[in-house]
């Protein structure tokens, strides 16, 4: 064990703790925040005379006769004040659509734009930007936002709470955009359908909240209308403004259906290759303002993302995220903790049991069901999973209700249920769990989550428990929490997911925000402080794990370089069989000290790099763990990257090992426009000698209506584990809406 750390675990807790919360207490003072307004600002809509021609450039008449919006707020780099970059905004509406339209002014017009590609759900932050959010219910807690860069491409989101932002919703909606030598302009037009709200009574005009944002990326200049303080993003809806003015149509049949076809030929090593066809369609209808229908049949996810390899170092399960579009949205109303206890997580679904390498398996059908008001949301879902030689059919399902209380405060209920139905391998089981969770915000520098959930499962005859409490405290100059989460030895979400079993983490923490008082000052902000995450088993109490991540470097440039230098004291209890890079680690108490560094380059810019290092003792040896990335951009159309890994441990584990691991990922992205993209992607992981290649053609033909070509080659030289897995797949599908 090292010397150098060798201080009581729980010692040094109390003594950071300490440390940590003192000076937190005595920050009462209110800097910058503001509360919001008690009469909200008021934009207009107009109706439109004649028609809107979607050409990028607002140049009919009846946008002139809309009135502008330009009281924007700046937010970055400081709250307040003069900026450099102006906007102005109109909103027009007719019988089928909104139209809102932009014209933001940058005095290099072409040459000063900052956009990386033409990907849609692009980066934020890294792309100059304007984006909009409508909260056509009028909840003020959630909120649908419409974004685009000054080339038209498109990127959408739900919002739940201004905190849980999901990036991977998908509406029909239109943008198009122009750039001229003093700016760029662009006009939006969202089709009423897409969008779910209620009639006013009494034939008056609808008003929803409403607010807008802007980041000139070159020099990282953000505004919004209306004001929001700067510890805030423009997703808070309680600070929106009110859109007035608005006749809306009846609601009609508002169905979209999406079928498509697919062939898929598929290889697995010395075998003759099979190609089998398949059909499936997907369908949304809007029974009504507030409530939608989901169904999918013989569903197909061939244009998913696949997932990158990674070289796990932690005693803990890695977590992948969904990449499925059916079961992103909505994915917000689903309580978690955001990195550890999912009692529902939708990637158990479309796959087998792990003992049988949990390969992908059809889905045969599925429901979901979403209904939300101002009081409430209700949610349902079902799924059928198809059987397989190995194994039963599977059948998912879920109820959720929340409760809406006060402006910013709800309570949940989740209910999830898994039958995995009987086969010649394996008996039938039913899996159950049951969550309620909760948001408080007292006021809105103050957050409070909690979750507790409850799991039985027929075959183990085991119940288990879970769940997690936060609070946390944002404010402009500074910011500091408090998580404290546990999973019992025998929780089993079956239709969840958890990092670990039997352990309590406890995660205090927070750091100051300074940002200099001149304007053009080299930092643009700096964020030092200190975090501490304390594992313990939540059987006995025992030490599991016990980490301090001490940041004094923690610092943004002006051109939004980052930089962090971080030292992280270490405490590990092994008590089980464990062994990172394939490397096993004796059992017994370590403690040890690491080393962090990173630094990212301006990413908006055609030539980007970033790079970071982990190095130090790690339990009775050494390791350094280096990473390396560069990104070239010459155009939107064209975008190459190449990123590197490398593990270098020395005299670790029992027997003093020596082992050098290399990852190697490469991508290339060309794009003729939005709509017609092509991509291909490599890596090699030497630790188990297996290389991935994905490439992907995709040509938008019309909104959401998407011809897919899609290549995919797996195989391992590792040993007796040697293969080969190719496939190529070609899928249409047609998108329409009634």
């Amino acid at each position: 064990m090292n010397s150098k750390v060798q201080r009581s675990p729980m010692r040094v807790l109390r003594y950071t703790l300490f440390l940590l919360l003192a000076p937190i207490l005595t920050w009462s003072q209110y800097e910058g925040n503001f509360p919001p307004p008690d009469t909200p600002a008021v934009i207009r809509a107009v109706k439109a005379v004649g028609k809107i021609a979607l050409d990028g450039v607002p140049d009919e008449t009846d946008w002139q006769n809309a009135p502008p919006i330009k009281d924007f707020f700046r937010v970055e780099p400081k709250q307040g004040g003069a900026y450099q970059f102006k906007t102005e905004m109109r909103v027009l509406f007719d019988d089928k659509h909104l139209y809102v339209s932009v014209f933001c002014t940058d005095s290099l017009g072409k040459k000063g734009i900052r956009v990386q590609d033409f990907r849609r759900d692009f980066r934020f932050g890294e792309n100059d930007i304007f984006f909009f959010q409508l909260d056509p219910q009028n909840l003020r807690r959630y909120c649908v936002s419409f974004q685009t860069t000054p080339i038209g491409t498109q990127r959408d989101a739900q919002v739940f709470d201004d905190n849980i932002v999901d990036n991977d919703w998908d509406a029909l909606w239109a943008v198009k955009t122009h750039i001229a030598e003093n700016g760029w302009s662009a006009e939006f037009s969202i089709p009423f359908k897409s969008l779910r709200y209620e009639l006013p009574t009494g034939g008056q005009t609808a008003s929803w909240g409403f607010s807008a944002s802007r980041l000139a990326r070159r020099t990282y200049e953000q505004t919004v209308f209306p004001p929001v303080p700067q510890s805030f993003s423009p997703y808070r809806m309680t600070y929106a403004a009110r859109l007035e003015g608005l006749e809306l149509p009846k609601p009609a049949l508002n169905l979209r259906i999406n079928p498509y076809a697919l062939y898929n030929f598929e290889k697995r090593g010395d075998e003759s290759g099979a190609g089998t066809a398949k059909i499936g369609a997907d369908l949304k209808w809007a029974v009504n303002s507030h409530a939608v229908l989901d169904m999918t049949l013989n569903t197909d996810f061939a244009q998913a993302d696949v997932d990158r390899a990674v070289n796990n170092l932690t005693r803990f399960n890695v977590f992948f995220p969904e990449r499925r579009q059916f079961f992103l949205e909505n994915s917000g109303i689903f309580p978690s903790d955001g990195s550890s206890i999912y009692p529902f997580f939708s990637r158990t679904i479309g796959l087998a049991n792990s003992q049988f390498n949990a390969n992908p398996v059809p889905i045969d059908i599925g429901f979901r069901w979403n209904d939300r008001n101002e009081k409430r949301t209700l949610s349902a879902l079902y799924v059928h999973q198809r059987a397989t030689p190995n194994q039963g059919g599977a059948n998912f399902s879920l109820a959720r209700y929340q409760k809406n209380l006060g402006q910013q405060n709800n309570i949940g209920l989740l209910f999830t249920h898994r039958y995995d139905e009987k086969s010649d391998l394996l008996s039938d089981n039913h899996n159950s769990t049951l969550t309620l969770d909760g948001l408080l915000r007292p006021n809105d520098t103050w957050t409070v989550k909690w979750m507790l959930s409850g799991s039985y499962d027929e075959n183990s005859g085991q119940v288990g428990h879970a769940g997690n409490l936060f609070t946390g405290i944002q404010r402009n100059n500074m910011y500091a929490g408090w998580v404290t989460k546990w999973v019992s030895r025998h929780y089993q979400p079956g239709m969840g997911f958890v990092v670990a079993n039997n352990f309590i983490n406890h995660n205090p923490g927070g750091y100051f925000i300074w940002r200099p008082k001149k304007e053009k000052s080299l930092i643009r902000r700096a964020d030092p402080g200190l975090f501490v995450d304390y594992f313990q088993n939540a059987s006995d109490g025992k030490l599991q794990q016990l980490e301090l991540f001490i940041f004094p470097v923690y610092l943004w440039l002006r051109d939004n370089t980052f930089i962090r230098a971080e030292v992280v004291p270490t405490w590990q209890r092994i008590d089980f069989e464990f062994a990172p890079l394939g490397i096993p680690i004796s059992q017994g108490d370590y403690a040890y000290l690491r080393y962090f560094l990173t630094v990212t380059s301006d990413q908006s810019r055609k030539l980007s790099a970033n790079t970071g290092a982990r190095f130090g003792q790690f339990y009775n040896g050494n390791l350094l763990t280096f990473n390396a990335g560069i990104r070239f951009a010459p155009s939107h159309h064209a975008a190459l990257t190449f990123d590197y890994e490398l593990n270098e441990a020395k005299n670790l584990g029992t027997a003093s090992t020596d082992k050098t691991v290399h990852l190697y990922s490469g991508g290339l992205r060309l794009a003729l426009n939005a709509q017609l993209q092509g991509t291909a992607f490599y890596q090699f992981n030497s630790l188990d000698k297996t290389g991935r290649w994905n490439a992907r053609l995709s040509w938008e033909y019309q909104p959401l209506s998407f011809l897919f070509l899609v290549f995919n080659d797996t195989r391992s030289d590792l040993g007796l584990n040697r293969f080969q897995n190719t496939g190529v797949i070609a899928k249409i599908n047609w998108m329409k809406q009634f």
